[in-house]
C-alpha cells in the first residue's frame, strides 16, 4: 500500500500535465495552387507525387513559379530534390500526430 502513494502522486501529476496534441489543418482556397500550397508549407515536411507515382517526402525550401526545392528528402537526408511543379500530381500533408 505504502508503495502505491507515490505511484498514484506520480500518476496525478503527469496527467496534469499532459497537453492534447495539436492538429494542423489544411486549408485551400479557390485561387490556390499547387505552387501557393506548397509555399503555404514552407519550412514543413511534405510528400509530393510526381507524374511518375513515385513519391518524394522532405521539407519545403523553396517554392518558384516553375520549381519546389525539398531539403532532407527521405532516405537521402544529405540531398535536396528539386521537382518541376507542372509534374507534381498531389501534396500530401501531415495534419495529424
Amino acid at each position: 500500500m505504502r508503495n502505491m502513494i507515490p505511484v498514484f502522486l506520480l500518476g496525478a501529476a503527469l496527467a496534469g500535465t499532459a497537453v492534447p496534441a495539436a492538429s494542423a489543418e489544411l486549408r485551400i482556397a479557390a485561387t490556390d495552387s499547387v505552387e501557393t500550397v506548397l509555399a503555404a508549407q514552407k519550412d514543413k515536411r511534405v510528400t509530393v507525387r510526381v507524374r511518375s507515382g513515385q513519391e518524394i517526402t522532405g521539407t519545403v525550401h523553396n517554392v518558384t513559379g516553375k520549381l519546389v526545392q525539398l531539403g532532407a528528402v527521405a532516405g537521402k537526408e544529405f540531398f535536396d530534390a528539386v521537382v518541376p511543379l507542372e509534374a507534381v500530381e498531389a501534396v500530401l500533408v501531415r495534419t495529424k500526430d
